[in-house]
């Protein structure tokens, strides 16, 4: 049995941003894709109205915020996305 997680935040309100911010999420990089599946993350939905983003995170009863924030600490690429992600927010 999954568990479901939801959460939201305001990116910046910058029309040029939020086109750039969509377009990344067009192309997710695979490394990004490998460290969300590995943690246990099964689904991962995101809805953008306006500025506000929406995620939907379904996950395995094995995933833990903890354990999933300490390999995301040890994954270069997933730095690298985060820090990219925060011009956004």
């Amino acid at each position: 049995m999954s568990r479901r997680f939801c959460f939201a935040l305001d990116l910046k309100d910058d029309p040029a941003l939020i086109d750039e911010y969509r377009k990344y999420h067009e192309n997710i990089w695979p490394e990004i894709t490998q460290s969300l599946k590995g943690c246990g993350i099964e689904d991962l939905e995101i809805y953008l109205l306006g500025m506000r983003m929406f995620t939907i995170m379904e996950v395995s009863q094995s995933f833990s915020f903890e354990k999933k924030a300490k390999a995301d600490e040890q994954n270069p690429k997933v730095q690298a996305s985060e820090q990219l992600m925060w011009r956004f927010q």
